[in-house]
């Protein structure tokens, strides 16, 4: 794939929300297999460079737009991805926790329990990354 200059940003975007070693692993993981390396090609170009790159709306916002959009949809895998980036953006854990119970009025109960289920798993990890 050619990198155009949107590549690039999406680039620097998804390295400045994993952080460097993150980052790499990922990057790492998508180029060991084809199909998924075309997979991150398109979501860095289109996803990181384009909309995650616009004006009006701050990291810290879009972070929290993707934490919502997972739990309420039941994408776990990637709830637990953008709850890392959340947290790195400066959200708390108890601002997280109040956002996903209060989706509980609005989704339902079972889907955020399974949401509140993988947010403990990321809490418990980033801690002990941060303690090593």
């Amino acid at each position: 794939m050619t990198t155009s200059e949107v590549y690039k940003r999406g680039e620097a975007m998804r390295r400045k929300l994993r952080g460097e070693e993150d980052f790499k692993n990922n990057q790492a993981s998508y180029a060991a297999d084809p199909l998924m390396k075309k997979f991150i090609d398109v979501a860095t170009e289109g996803v990181f460079g384009v909309l995650w790159t616009r004006p009006g709306l701050d990291l810290k916002t879009r972070t929290l737009v993707c934490v919502v959009s997972d739990a309420a949809t039941g994408r776990y895998p990637e709830l637990d991805i953008h709850l890392r980036f959340a947290l790195k953006q400066g959200w708390t854990e108890e601002e997280l926790t109040e956002v996903l119970l209060h989706l509980t009025g609005y989704v339902g109960l079972p889907i955020i329990r399974e949401a509140m289920l993988v947010a403990s798993e990321v809490f418990k990890s980033v801690k002990e990354e941060k303690a090593k």
